[in-house]
């Protein structure tokens, strides 16, 4: 076959002692799609192990298992599973045969997925074949907190000295009842119920509206307990308390919960509702993310946890860890789009989609120190190449070694005394008198007020074959990270001027948003943002009325920017570029350029003025 398709590349099929391979060519597609097919059955078939325990593909496998093992465990895990519907009321049992199913209900399947923890016990999940049911006609879409929202929620937490707690609501669908007509015959994994007809009361795991019905159960009991949802988030709900608000946080079942007092609500969701929760307590891991107060005792996030289980991921893929000999994701100034080594194979690709899809969260986490790197190796994820694992792999090096790198939550707010903001009268100009709209729907500030800060940079042709270049946009509130942003631009420019503009507009509707945002929450907001940058000659462009538009194709970006200056929604302020923070986000770096920067955000513990 090998010969066959060089013969076929290569136009040698019609010469002597090639002619033989012609009939093997013209089969490749076959062939290949065979392979392809025994590949997949392979896949399906093999062996998945968790912690050296391999893990059953069905029910009948589990029961293999356990008799070659001696053992009844994977049995136990799943009548305990079984109970536990139950429990729930989870079926309606119409005995055997189909005479006293409803008209209108549909037949499915359920099977047990199973899973290990990390104590070694079995864990088994009865699922609904939720392909099988017809579309709804109605949304089943189910919103959860952003991560952007969870930070802010814990920002106001620590700036008006709340608790945060969190929880997770067992078997959290099964408090909600479905409205999907469906129904199973029960097979030999529920004993001696083996074919009886139930039909579904709840919103099992794996119907399509599950979702969704739990986001409405809970949705009310929250309105019950007097919370209100915040028209910021659809999944951060608030209470007012007087002098200040408490915040519940969900991420589908997992809750974080800021107040002065945690745990009545706790003891109303356990006692009044009946939920099940688990995992009650302070904040101490979530998400994925670990948090932790340093000896100062600012609360600190930080994805470490999930950073050593990608570095067992990168063992199992490649049988050894990654090196830590690396201070920055890429080296400065590193084009990946120029790599011209060797396509990667089927594996190899999967492999690269493996590790980028990592990053990617562990970015969202908190790790934006990255983010520009993987940014620029997620556009090869379709195809990438030798040259392009290789850098995937440099990024998991650097992540092992500077893996305790943490956002933390300082509250303090930033001195800008020192810092001259002229004044200047926007009447004469295009734009008037024009000034801040606030939503008239917010609820009343309370608690302490915040100073917003944003930082933006822009990198010329940062991508050399499309000549895009890259905005990076850091947003802060008082002295703490809440988002931030990397991306190339949807345009190309000729010039530094006409991508620092481009950002600028970027960095302005986004500080819009976290302003609204924070309104919403109920914060109060000092004054206008603090935007800074380091091209003279835009911030000039945006700040002074009697300037002039010498680029048009930038009109846009150029009134955008000037009128939230003229309605002093922000102050764009100069500063020098190696010390602008921004850069971590726009450019591929080298450590000694950005330390300082890189060390006061993420790995310096106590006051950041003391870095030298």
């Amino acid at each position: 076959m090998t010969c066959a398709i060089y013969g076929k590349e290569n136009n040698l099929l019609e010469q002597d002692g090639w002619k033989c391979f012609a009939r093997l060519a013209r089969r490749q597609k076959k062939l290949l799609r065979l392979a392809h097919q025994a590949k997949l059955q392979s896949f399906r078939c093999r062996p998945t192990f968790k912690f050296g325990i391999q893990l059953p593909r069905s029910h009948a496998h589990a029961m293999e298992l356990d008799k070659d093992n001696g053992n009844n465990l994977w049995r136990d895990a799943e009548e305990k599973e079984l109970n536990q519907i139950d429990e729930y009321e989870a079926f309606v049992d119409v005995g055997i045969g189909l005479s006293k199913v409803p008209t209108g209900y549909k037949k499915i399947r359920v099977h047990m997925v199973y899973d290990m923890k990390v104590t070694l016990q079995r864990k088994a999940r009865l699922v609904a074949d939720g392909q099988l049911t017809d579309t709804p006609v109605d949304s089943v879409y189910s919103s959860v907190v952003s991560l952007r929202g969870l930070k802010t929620t814990l920002f106001i937490a620590e700036l008006n000295q709340l608790e945060v707690w969190c929880t997770d609501v067992g078997n959290a669908y099964l408090e909600a009842y479905t409205d999907e007509k469906v129904y199973i015959v029960a097979g030999n994994e529920f004993g001696i119920r083996e074919g009886r007809t139930l039909i579904i009361l709840k919103a099992l795991y794996g119907l399509r509206s599950s979702g969704v019905r739990w986001w409405e159960r809970f949705s009310a009991i929250l309105a019950d307990l007097g919370f209100v949802r915040s028209k910021a988030e659809d999944d951060i709900w608030m209470r007012d308390k007087g002098d200040h608000y408490e915040y519940i946080a969900r991420y589908v079942d997992d809750l974080t919960i800021a107040s002065r007092d945690p745990q009545p609500i706790i003891d109303a969701l356990m006692t009044v509702y009946k939920l099940k929760l688990k995992g009650t307590g302070p904040i101490a891991y979530h998400l994925g993310c670990n948090f932790t107060r340093d000896t100062d005792g600012v609360l600190c996030m930080s994805p470490t946890k999930y950073i050593e289980r990608m570095i067992d991921t990168y063992h199992r893929l490649f049988g050894v860890k990654p090196k830590t000999i690396y201070t920055s994701p890429l080296e400065k100034g590193d084009h990946p789009e120029l790599d011209t080594s060797d396509e990667l194979d089927m594996d190899g690709t999967k492999q690269y989609q493996t590790l980028i899809g990592a990053l990617q969260w562990v970015i969202t986490l908190g790790r934006f120190d990255v983010a520009t790197a993987v940014m620029t190796l997620s556009s090869f994820r379709v195809s990438p190449r030798v040259g392009h694992l290789e850098r995937a792999k440099r990024i998991y090096g650097y992540l092992s070694k500077m893996k305790h790198g943490a956002l933390r939550f300082r509250v303090g707010e930033p001195d800008y005394s020192g810092i001259h903001i002229q004044e200047y009268d926007w009447e004469k100009t295009v734009y008037g008198e024009v000034e801040e709209i606030i939503p008239y729907d917010c609820p009343t500030p309370k608690g302490l007020p915040v100073v917003l800060t944003t930082y933006v940079d822009a990198n010329l042709c940062h991508d050399m074959l499309t000549g895009r270049a890259v905005t990076g946009v850091l947003h802060l509130a008082n002295q703490t990270i809440l988002d931030y942003y990397t991306k190339k631009q949807s345009t190309v420019e000729s010039a530094t001027y006409g991508t620092e503009f481009m950002a600028g507009r970027t960095a302005t509707e986004q500080i819009m948003d976290v302003r609204t945002t924070m309104r919403y929450l109920g914060v109060e907001i000092k004054g206008a943002t603090y935007m800074f940058g380091d091209n003279q000659t835009v911030v000039n462009s945006c700040s002074m009325p009697h300037a002039r538009l010498h680029k048009r194709h930038v009109i846009i970006s150029f009134h955008r920017i000037r009128e939230a200056v003229a309605a002093k929604i922000l102050h764009f302020i100069h500063m020098p570029g190696a010390n602008n923070p921004a850069d971590v986000l726009s450019k591929l770096w080298g450590y000694g350029s950005v330390r300082t920067c890189l060390k006061a955000m993420l790995f310096w513990q106590g006051d950041t003025g003391a870095i030298e």
